[in-house]
């Protein structure tokens, strides 16, 4: 036995609970759960303490006196502190539930000697549901008690035996579930000398409560028997649990299930609980793992000498730790580690004289608790799991240990040691994933790889050192991952040349397992290179992979960087489209549609044409040479089909593009299609014919219709410069009469000059066309402008013509000659005769006059019309002084006759030619008025 540890702060110690209650007798029983005490006094009395708050205590009393019932042997309390079974020296036992204060007593189990209870797994429940009771006398019985609120009702629903052992008592009772089965029990049964272990069904039945589930395990199962020798004195013996993990109800490893410790006269027997096994019995299985720690093998106590004494005391109590067991010996209080029987508490606690009740624990709450008749002391539990992660260690329990490590430093030695231990056994790859962890020297891992030709181990080390690196480490994680490029790029090679040569293969190996192999390295990479992209230089990383020639890998490498540049290559000089569609899709840089479109519009101009238009962004202009090199591959495309066009389109209508060169390069497409309509050219120009100035260069738009003979095109830019002459001779030129003629009515009506002339201009034409074979239809289409006459064309026919091709056009006009020389005769003599009524009316003014009276007054001042000069009107014989009216001719006259009125009156006053200006100046002012 080693000796105890040396620790700063020790697991275990005991310390005394300061009571805040007086008694006056010595406890006789006691018991702990979910933070919950009952004691029971020699006077019968029951005290039960919550320990949340101590101060509240409830003092409970039998329903008899002790005299008549006996005094309180054992007291069992259920996990979850709800059900209280009391026993008594006279076989009398009661029941009191958690919100009763009032015990009462169970008539099924009277005469009953209980020694123990295996409480209901399924617990807390208002009702103790199927609990089994172990008896003096070796008997187990299942019980079923439902509290009731009427004191004589009986509480137990049935009581029935399951179980006999060969000898009693039942020192000890456990049953749990077995995890994924729920119609499955496990029973532990113990006694001084046996432990017996059932696994099986249970019974169930239609209602609950009606009848015992036990007996159909204990009839159907076997159970499993483990057996020591009865010694000559006897001894305590107890069955104790480990209590519930703290951390959750089930376990997370095997290590972590609960444990059992049984307390016999040789020791204490105690093993894991397991819950699976191989083998068909499971006890079987239990019994064999478990261990004995005999009585001997504790340390004895030392008396005043300082010599230790002879090991006579058995043990006196047991209790378990979820990693230690509790004993207590001779007064003392002994903690062994469960996992290597290392002491590591010893300590006395009990006074001379004292005797202690029960070592007991709180399976819920994790607490332990020592009770003497006097006092209660608890053991108090620091860290009990810190040197856990050591024994696993030993143990060679590498997962265990990880998971028990608390410090950095435990961690790392653990890795360590796991490392070398899987190095040791060959395990190389698993080695690598340890060691990546832990803080061995990089070089000394690497080259203990390399010395062993594990590229692979190597390579696993690497991608985990470099995940264990923090993101400054920037000069370490760029180095490493460069080394893994490599270390990718020799492997992937190797695994090509082992296919194609066959040479490396193994009867164990096939060419279809290292395709496979291949495939997964080569996933293995691109989850590398999209990871760690960011740790790998660029250029260097396409060094080392060019230097493979692993084109495939370049590839995986510029899609984990998104070069795209790169991609667009790649798939471009394999000429597969669809993929360099899809990788232009994703892109946002301008450039590289402007590097790449052309390529990708001569070979897939509509889906080039589709990703195009939804980038707005695009500048259109720096698109030009690519759409004109695809207009110039598509030259048996229509137009309706022409993806540059389309595009254009776009450009103009949707994003309202006003660049000259966008609608130049339309212009130019829709002139050299090397269809002979022009329709789509026209439309586009009639589109634009009000826009002053239009979008396009109207002189390059005029070249390209000459160099492409687009007559009607170029026509139609001069009609819209309203160059109508030069459209019409550019018409005529080309022998396009009708559309000659068209120009012509363009002019406005008012500009009957300009419209005469330009018809003048298709006269000469047509009729230099016609020549003398046929004159009448010449003159036939001139007809169709009513501005052009017989005399106007004679000039255009030739010499020679015989007046008979045209007289009777001639006689026409004639006519019509003739027709207009009567009317104007017609009019000569109405406007003679005109003129003769106004030589008359002329001649009857002079004679005209008008009669003033003496007392005529001036129409403006009121005075006497005849006392200076005035004027008088015959027509409304109205008279006014020839100054009175001159001023309201003033007042009443624009600014020019009333400047010049005041200049006559001014001359006329200085002594100027009186007689003229005096008429001038009358005729101003009675014209005026």
């Amino acid at each position: 036995m080693q000796d105890l540890e040396d620790a700063e702060l020790p697991i275990f110690n005991v310390e005394l609970v300061q009571l805040e209650f007086n008694i006056s007798s010595d406890f006789v029983a006691a018991q702990v759960a979910n933070n919950v005490l009952v004691l029971a006094l020699s006077t019968g009395r029951i005290l039960r303490i919550d320990l949340d708050s101590p101060s509240d205590i409830d003092d409970i009393d039998l329903p008899k006196k002790p005299a008549e019932v006996g005094l309180i042997r054992k007291l069992f309390l259920d996990p979850s502190a709800s059900h209280l079974i009391i026993a008594t020296t006279l076989g009398e036992n009661y029941y009191l539930h958690t919100q009763s204060r009032q015990p009462k007593p169970l008539a099924r189990l009277k005469g009953v000697g209980v020694e123990s209870i295996a409480w209901n797994p399924s617990l807390p429940t208002a009702s103790t549901r199927e609990i089994l009771v172990g008896a003096v006398d070796g008997s187990v019985y299942e019980d079923y008690i439902e509290p009731a609120s009427e004191f004589y009702r009986n509480q137990e629903k049935y009581l029935k035996q399951v179980f006999k052992a060969p000898e009693g008592p039942i020192s000890g009772l456990w049953v749990d579930l077995i995890p994924g089965r729920a119609e499955v029990r496990r029973i532990l049964v113990a006694t001084p000398t046996k432990l017996f272990h059932a696994a099986g069904r249970v019974g169930r039945h239609g209602n609950e409560g009606s009848g015992s589930i036990y007996t159909r395990l204990f009839e159907t199962e076997a159970p499993a028997l483990h057996e020591v020798t009865r010694g000559g004195r006897p001894s305590p013996s107890a069955l104790v649990v480990s209590p519930e993990s703290s951390e959750s109800e089930s376990p997370r490893s095997e290590d972590e299930q609960r444990h059992y410790a049984w307390l016999c006269q040789q020791g204490a027997f105690h093993g894991r609980l397991r819950t699976a096994t191989g083998s068909g019995d499971l006890g079987s299985a239990i019994f064999n793992s478990s261990q004995m720690i005999e009585r001997k093998s504790l340390p004895a106590s030392t008396g005043a000498t300082g010599r230790s004494k002879p090991n006579m005391e058995p043990i006196s109590a047991l209790a378990l730790t979820h990693w230690h067991m509790l004993f207590l010996v001779e007064g003392r209080v002994v903690a062994l580690r469960r996992l290597d029987e290392h002491l590591v508490y010893d300590q006395v606690v009990l006074k001379p004289g004292e005797d202690a009740i029960d070592l007991l624990a709180d399976q819920k709450k994790n607490t332990y608790w020592l009770f003497t008749t006097k006092d209660i002391y608890e053991i108090v539990v620091t860290d009990e799991d810190r040197d856990v992660w050591q024994m696993m260690l030993k143990a060679q329990q590498f997962s265990l240990a990880s998971q028990y490590a608390k410090t950095t430093a435990q961690k790392d030695a653990i890795a360590m040691a796991s490392g070398d231990y899987l190095i040791g056994k060959g395990q190389y790859l698993e080695a690598a994933d340890v060691y990546g962890k832990s803080s061995r020297p990089f070089e000394q891992v690497a080259l203990t790889f390399i010395d062993h030709g594990e590229q692979d181990a190597l390579r696993r080390y690497l991608i985990t050192k470099l995940a264990s690196y923090k993101k400054s480490y920037i000069m370490q994680r760029t180095m490493i991952a460069s080394w893994l490029v490599e270390i990718f790029m020799s492997k992937l090679n190797s695994l090509d040349d082992t296919i194609t040569t066959k040479a490396q293969l193994t009867e164990q190996s096939s060419t279809s397992d290292t395709e496979k192999e291949l495939s997964a390295i080569q996933r293995e990479f691109q989850d590398f290179a999209t990871k760690y992209s960011s740790d790998l230089d660029l250029q260097t990383t396409y060094e080392i992979i060019s230097s493979h020639g692993r084109e495939k890998e370049l590839l995986v490498y510029a899609t984990a960087i998104d070069d795209a540049n790169y991609i667009l290559s790649y798939w471009i000089q394999r000429e597969q489209w669809q993929e360099s569609l899809d990788v232009l899709k994703r892109q946002a840089d301008s450039a590289i549609f402007y590097r790449y479109s052309s390529v990708l519009m001569a070979h897939a101009p509509s889906e080039t044409v589709d990703i195009l238009t939804r980038h707005e962004e695009l500048d259109p202009v720096k698109l030009i040479p690519a759409l004109l090199n695809y207009n110039d591959n598509a030259t048996a495309v229509p137009l309706a089909q022409n993806q540059a066009v389309r595009y254009l389109n776009y450009c103009i209508n949707t994003l309202h593009t006003t660049e000259a060169a966008i609608h130049n390069t339309l212009l130019s497409i829709y002139a050299s299609d090397p269809s002979p309509s022009e329709k789509a050219l026209l439309g586009y120009l009639s589109a634009y014919s009000m826009s002053r100035p239009p979008p396009y260069d109207a002189d390059f738009a005029f070249r390209l219709c000459i160099q492409h003979n687009r007559v009607q095109s170029a026509v139609h830019i001069y009609s819209n410069m309203g160059e109508y002459a030069s459209a019409v001779s550019l018409a005529l030129k080309y022998d396009e009469i009708e559309l000659a003629s068209l120009v012509a009515d363009r002019p406005s009506e008012s500009n009957k000059a300009l419209r005469k002339r330009l018809w003048l201009e298709v006269a000469r034409k047509v009729i230099n066309k016609q020549g003398t074979g046929s004159i009448k239809t010449a003159l036939d289409f001139l007809k169709r402008c009513n501005l052009l006459r017989i005399e106007d064309l004679i000039p255009f026919f030739p010499d020679f013509v015989v007046i008979d091709d045209f007289k009777d056009e001639i006689c026409a006009a004639l006519e019509s000659y003739s027709r207009s020389i009567a009317s104007l005769d017609a009019e000569m003599d109405a406007s003679a005769a005109t003129a003769e009524h106004i030589k008359a009316d002329m001649k009857q003014l002079d004679q005209r006059y008008a009669l003033v009276e003496p007392g005529e007054r001036c129409r403006v001042c009121e005075l006497p019309l005849l006392s200076r000069q005035f004027f008088v009107f015959p027509s409304c014989q109205h008279g006014f002084h020839s100054d009175c009216l001159g001023k309201k001719v003033v007042d009443g006259s624009g600014l020019t006759t009333q400047r010049r009125i005041r200049e006559l009156q001014a001359s006329i006053s200085r002594g100027g030619k009186r007689e003229r200006e005096g008429r001038e100046l009358d005729a101003l002012i009675g014209g005026q008025w």
